[in-house]
């Protein structure tokens, strides 16, 4: 029997003890590394009085998005979403029946969409995503991304996100982290859906963007996109665009490719605590295994230099129990 002289005590103890000791808020991760690293700087962070006590308004964490939050193979699915409009628009451009790399992508050859280079890649794009509204834009990306299926599991794209990253995201959120995508993808492309899927708002979206400007239609004042890039989001745009967006450097970061270690190694190189982590596709059973030699989130110099650095790589086999949300 605990003697009455302790209970106050205990009722101290037990208040001001982090959840994490009495609730497993990560249950998608098997328990090992991985999972102790991150909850082991998220502790350290918020303990208030600590030597690595970080305020809320500088807890902020930047999350790449294609292969980190959801699936990238076998082509990104804002690419899926570009050939789709390619298809869709054809009909009123009859031309592109002979023409690259619009001819490859209605045959449905993506060996000939790949053939025709960034510029051939750079057409598609212009055609699809520009010569509209921003508000025209959005509708669009909207109605597809509510519908658009993979083309091998026939899952929703929004429903081959990451359940382990969302208890991550989880998590964060509940010990007072600021989160933000930073993706290679489209801004305008990621905004119109983040906040239901991910709980992120388009606020709090980085990515890149096409030029845009501002007309007068039909006396309607308009923001109108492009034909012309603005910002690439990656590699080291990264860095550039979480500064000019975000306006601090992270304390932490995720991601899962090479594109992301400029985010990374910026965002570790701070002072004082700092948390860096990538994402290890190598779960050829569940989901698709690939590194070093992929054409699409191709890791390398992340896997090599990463720990080194005391960045934490997650082996999707080992570390996460499941994939997807449905999985559970």
């Amino acid at each position: 029997m605990v003697s009455r002289h302790l209970i106050p005590f205990l009722c101290a103890v037990i208040i001001a003890a982090p959840v994490t000791a009495f609730a497993d808020d990560l249950p998608s991760w098997n328990d090992g590394d991985a999972k102790d690293s991150i909850i082991e700087f998220v502790t350290a962070v918020t303990e208030e009085g600590g030597p690595g006590y970080v305020s809320p308004d500088d807890r902020i964490a930047t999350f790449d998005n294609d292969g980190n939050l959801w699936g990238e193979q076998p082509i990104y699915v804002q690419l899926a979403f570009a050939l789709d409009r390619i298809r869709t628009m054809a009909p009123d451009n009859p031309a592109w029946r002979y023409t690259e790399p619009f001819k490859s992508v209605l045959a449905g050859d993506l060996k000939g969409v790949a053939a025709s280079g960034e510029k051939g890649l750079a057409q598609i794009l212009a055609a699809s995503h520009t010569g509209m509204t921003n508000e025209e834009f959005t509708e669009i990306a909207t109605e597809w991304i509510e519908t658009a299926r993979h083309p091998q599991t026939d899952m929703l794209y929004t429903e081959m996100i990451y359940q382990p990253m969302l208890e991550v995201l989880d998590y964060l959120r509940a010990n007072d982290f600021k989160i933000f995508i930073v993706s290679g993808g489209g801004i305008e492309f990621m905004r119109p859906w983040t906040g239901k899927v991910y709980g992120i708002p388009p606020e709090n979206v980085v990515g890149s963007s096409v030029k845009t400007k501002y007309q007068l239609r039909d006396g309607v004042p308009t923001i109108v996109r492009l034909p012309e890039i603005d910002f690439i989001d990656d590699k080291a745009g990264k860095p550039i665009g979480i500064l000019t967006h975000i306006g601090k450097r992270p304390i932490a970061a995720f991601g899962n490719s090479d594109g992301d270690f400029e985010m990374l190694d910026w965002t570790t190189s701070g002072e004082g605590l700092r948390f860096g982590m990538i994402v290890h596709h190598d779960d050829g059973e569940r989901e698709y295994a690939y590194d070093r030699d992929s054409h699409i989130g191709r890791l390398d110099k992340g896997l090599d230099l990463g720990p080194g650095r005391g960045w934490t790589i997650v082996s999707m086999k080992n570390d996460w129990k499941v994939i997807y949300p449905d999985d559970k």
